[in-house]
């Protein structure tokens, strides 16, 4: 039911206070009457990733197609609508924008001060919230201090209780290895009192006890090894569930949302599964699930997307083995809803199951252009953002080329060789001083384009020719990784670079309709690639995937499969993360403190100009030559094919301006016979 319209007139940001009105002890309320009746409205926000404000720092620009300032209009316009909320999010939220950087390395946050981003959603009335694998990153001691935490845990000094957000944070599957006992609180029952109906239909006041349960990947244990290996350990998410949600009810949780940090896999069950969620879904006692971590929008009938298309999961209605369930996209892009329609059956609150509406809003418009922006948010962190700008100029070298990643997947390494050069150097010096027995090693990197289009037309790294600064350097490596080296050998090689071509649809070379290039469920970021004059390679895409790779060679012969190397890579990749075989840490001979982004800054500043003959052309892959029946297309931005012919892409044209998905992306081909 709506609000009264003296609350409906009311602006966003007294709108958001609204939860913190309603979330009275539960004495204000008299127990509802059987027959009563509720709608409650679960709103989620997840992986905003910092993006407080829709401002792209390595662009220095506005962009108004993400941004929690722009949530916040939807969050307003739910809760207009519905006279019941709970607002929650679903972690990854400290970590993903050079604002995160800067609060957390450039100018750490004090004790005293409360994050940007919790700031605006402590503003925001948010009811609660659950800790994202991304959420570590920066360490336990900094996610200690910001969430206003003392975790006990050896080795990490947190002398006093820091400012944090004002609503509770919860994490049921993560415990100190020290106490045994769960890092954050594992859930909490929230009193709110909600707008209802008695059985005639005449309006009441009652009380709902609303349960949230936080789990977050157990995979962050290789992840974030270096802050985390003897500190925490993690449960799987069923056991977890299992265990806290009897307790839950037994304690009066009318309601059960679980907000967990992770999509869906059906494959067998493990308890260090990254996306345990189909089986957590099987839990008895959970009445809502809140997902987040794949950066996908669920419901969503039209999607392609692999783990949304498994026996028991209703893409079209949010439903996952019958649980109403929603993922709210990334950075503020969408707000998940879940109304929840609640009968009062005289001992507690039930949820008819049959009622309940799932949705995921977009701020995009039917007429494609974004919900505005409530202004107040800006004003919450204009100082943190003012701040990051100034970072985000200092100058660090200059380059004579442009460097972007519109091309990468069809072979532009513009913006992937200066990452590989940067590795390989810090590598190989490090190597030389310290690790004399690798020292007749050959020293490789391996790298990927990080932003290819999967969030917008505009996520693409794009550095301009002239100088370059800060900004440049986090948009070419967007990640707070540190630099691993792993010692493998050539039959390794071979699968890690089967891996990466599962970015590729296999295309049928008699077929004439167009087929497309680009498998988008397989994230750009986990393509890597060499950019290695001394190592070459094909990949054929009319092979299945995980026989793709041919003609390997070093230096002009064929890779054998014992031949050994050390190759420069990611803390992620380097201990397990994108389901690269046989990386798993145990062949990291080199795990450096140092950050890539910190490691990728020196080398600029220590080259000084950079070049495309010397820093971005040195291509180690080609496409297997095949001649099509039809074309293989793909999408990138339009009028960017001049880019593609510096590149030395001969074969790659545009084929339309508009590739009509609406969207703003062009449709690209690419000849595979040249």
């Amino acid at each position: 039911m709506p609000l009264p319209s003296l609350l409906m007139r009311r602006s966003p940001i007294c709108l958001a206070l609204l939860p913190a009105l309603f979330a009275t002890p539960a004495f204000a309320a008299k127990p509802a009457p059987r027959g009563a009746t509720a709608v409650l409205a679960v709103l989620e926000t997840t992986d905003l990733h910092s993006n407080v404000v829709g401002y792209d720092y390595f662009k220095l620009a506005n962009d108004p197609s993400f941004g929690l300032d722009r949530t916040a209009t939807l969050i307003a316009q739910a809760r207009k609508e519905f006279a019941n909320t709970v607002l929650l999010d679903n972690g990854d939220t400290i970590q993903g924008t050079v604002l995160a950087d800067y609060q957390a390395v450039a100018r750490p946050v004090r004790c005293s001060e409360t994050l940007g981003i919790y700031k605006v959603m402590n503003r925001l009335g948010y009811d609660g919230a659950g800790i994202g694998n991304h959420d570590f990153n920066f360490g336990l001691a900094y996610l200690g201090q910001v969430t206003g935490h003392r975790f006990d845990v050896a080795g990490v000094e947190q002398p006093k209780r820091c400012a944090g957000p004002a609503f509770p944070m919860v994490l049921a599957n993560v415990y100190s290895v020290k106490s045994g006992k769960p890092l954050f609180e594992p859930y909490r029952i929230i009193d709110k009192r909600v707008r209802a109906f008695d059985a005639s239909g005449k309006p009441i006041t009652a009380n709902v006890k609303v349960g949230i349960i936080g789990f977050t990947p157990p995979t962050i244990l290789t992840w974030d090894k270096r802050w985390l290996e003897g500190k925490v350990y993690t449960e799987g998410l069923r056991e977890t569930a299992q265990k806290y949600i009897p307790e839950m009810r037994a304690k009066g949780a009318d309601l059960v949302v679980a907000i967990s940090h992770g999509g869906l896999d059906a494959s067998p069950y493990s308890p260090t599964m990254e996306n345990g969620n189909y089986y957590l879904s099987q839990v008895p006692g959970i009445d809502a699930m809140l997902l987040g971590h794949a950066h996908q929008q669920f419901p969503n009938p039209n999607s392609t997307a692999a783990q949304f298309n498994i026996a028991g999961v209703d893409k079209a209605k949010g439903l996952v083995n019958g649980v109403p369930t929603v993922m709210a996209n990334l950075w503020g892009k969408h707000l998940g809803v879940i109304a929840l329609h609640l009968r009062y059956d005289g001992k507690r609150w039930v949820v008819e199951k049959d009622k309940t509406l799932v949705e995921a809003r977009s701020i995009q418009q039917a007429d494609k252009s974004y919900v505005s922006a409530d202004p107040q948010v800006m004003a919450l962190v204009e100082h943190e953002h003012a701040g990051t700008i100034d970072y985000v100029k200092t100058p660090v070298g200059t380059s004579s080329f442009r460097m972007s990643t519109y091309f990468a997947d069809v072979g532009d390494v513009s913006a992937v060789e200066v990452v590989n050069q940067a590795q390989a150097d810090y590598a190989a010096k490090y190597v030389a001083a310290n690790l004399p027995q690798y020292a007749q090693l050959p020293v490789l990197s391996v790298s990927a384009a990080f932003k290819t289009g999967a969030a917008s037309v505009t996520d693409y790294t794009d550095v301009a020719a002239g100088s370059l600064a800060l900004n440049n350097a986090a948009d070419l490596y967007l990640y707070p990784n540190t630099l691993s080296v792993v010692k493998i050998n050539g039959a390794q090689i071979k699968t890690w670079l089967e891996r990466a071509a599962n970015r590729f649809n296999t295309i049928d070379p008699g077929k004439a309709e167009p087929q497309e290039l680009v498998d988008t469920s397989f994230a750009g970021y986990n393509f890597d690639m060499f950019t290695d004059k001394d190592i070459s390679y094909e990949i054929d895409v009319t092979r299945a995937p995980g026989d793709r790779i041919r003609n390997l060679q070093w230096r002009g012969a064929p890779v054998v499969d014992g031949q050994e190397f050390l190759v420069a890579t990611n803390n992620y990749r380097a201990s397990g993360g994108g389901g690269f075989p046989g990386l798993d840490s145990s062949k990291t001979v080199v795990a450096s403190p140092d950050a890539n982004r910190e490691v990728l800054i020196a080398f600029i500043r220590h080259t000084k100009q950079l070049s495309r003959a010397a820093n971005g052309a040195a291509r180690s892959w080609r496409f297997a030559k095949v001649k099509t029946a039809g074309q293989v297309v793909f999408h990138a931005p339009p009028g960017m094919l001049g880019l593609a012919q510096e590149a030395g892409l001969a074969n790659v044209t545009q084929v339309a301006a508009d590739d009509g998905r609406g969207k703003g992306f062009a449709l690209y081909a690419v000849d595979l016979s040249k």
